[in-house]
């Protein structure tokens, strides 16, 4: 794996892979629509075990007891194939180093092929894990004789400490995410980026700040950054990174976890990275929960309709049932498959029409 941007954009990939190891909700039993590539987690999980008995001329497979466990945050293991070639890159972890651990054992990840740790911003839900998860990716790497280490890419503007000031006057805390020096001593080979930067051999491309282009995507609101005793109104979280991969034929796929600067701003500014391209899947939180928040859910969903115009809309984490609601009814059937824990969005490159 090459840590340093080889291009500005990434390659575009015969295959992807959005395997989703933590998010607020499980869900493995609703039908699929049509045309949705979505693969939900007992289908895959049963796919790959053995069977314990047989009936008659059926195989019989025990996988209630194998089921992810979600917790509010949003991990998504992305895997990109060219050719013979294929990286894989860690999308978040979640606030709990021991529940993304063991769903991804439920989930049969091999931790060997985790090359880097990427992380969207600092808040706990989505960091809190990093310095354990990172210890147990470093571990598996070298057992499996890989000399690389474990590239951590992260924003360099750390705050101490953040939280949200609610209307009756209280600010509720996150709590202090890891520090850098907790990830280098758990074996990960820290790098920062605050512009964007294409990455393992151009297949990811992680942005920079995201330009704020919607007149209703104001940011988080009452959200505020300590560093040391001092707190700072900073709703607008300018440390946010999205992801994106390109499948050829398909376009490209949007990972942006908590969508703080609003889920259609991240996906206008991946247009703008990635201009004549479609857009394919837009997985994550796009962050609709909450009286204020919730006032924008109209504008995001037409916005996503008329601008954005995904294949795919994969609402998860801090998206709010109200907004997954609306966005169902303007999206399913074919174009709706929520991000939930377990969940495989599986991408193969399609011809271009001409």
């Amino acid at each position: 794996m090459n840590s340093k941007p080889l291009h500005h954009k990434s390659v575009a990939l015969d295959s992807l892979e959005l395997l989703v190891v933590m998010d607020n909700e499980t869900d493995t039993l609703s039908s699929v629509d049509e045309g949705v590539p979505q693969i939900p987690e007992i289908v895959h999980l049963a796919a790959r075990t053995a069977p314990s008995r047989h009936y008659q001329d059926h195989e019989c497979k025990m996988v209630f007891d194998q089921l992810c466990c979600g917790c509010h945050g949003l991990s998504v293991l992305v895997t990109g194939r060219l050719g013979n070639v294929k990286h894989t890159v860690l999308f978040d972890v979640g606030p709990y180093p021991q529940y993304w651990l063991d769903n991804a054992e439920r989930l049969n990840v091999d931790l060997s092929k985790i090359e880097c740790l990427f992380l969207s911003h600092w808040h706990f839900d989505h960091s809190g894990g990093f310095p354990d998860v990172i210890a147990a990716i470093s571990a598996a790497r070298t057992k499996a004789g890989l000399s690389e280490p474990l590239i951590v890419d992260v924003h360099p503007d750390r705050p101490d400490q953040r939280g949200v000031l609610l209307p009756s006057g209280v600010m509720v805390l996150l709590p202090e995410g890891p520090k850098i020096e907790a990830m280098i001593k758990s074996g990960g080979t820290v790098v920062t980026h605050a512009h964007a930067n294409a990455f393992c051999d151009g297949f990811f491309f992680g942005s920079g700040a995201i330009e704020r282009q919607t007149e209703y995507e104001t940011g988080l609101h009452g959200h505020h950054t300590f560093h040391g005793h001092e707190a700072v109104s900073d709703p607008l979280i300018m440390d946010e990174r999205y992801l994106v991969a390109q499948v050829r034929g398909r376009g490209i796929s949007v990972l942006s976890v908590c969508s703080h600067a609003g889920i259609v701003n991240a996906c206008l500014s991946a247009q703008s990275e990635f201009p004549d391209v479609l857009v394919d899947v837009v997985l994550g939180g796009y962050h609709l929960a909450g009286k204020v928040m919730e006032q924008r859910i109209a504008a995001t969903i037409a916005d996503l309709a008329t601008r954005i115009r995904p294949r795919v809309v994969a609402p998860g984490h801090c998206t709010g049932w109200r907004a997954k609601a609306q966005l169902a009814d303007a999206f399913a059937p074919g174009r709706y498959g929520p991000s939930v824990v377990g969940t495989l969005y599986r991408l193969q490159a399609e011809a271009i029409e001409t």
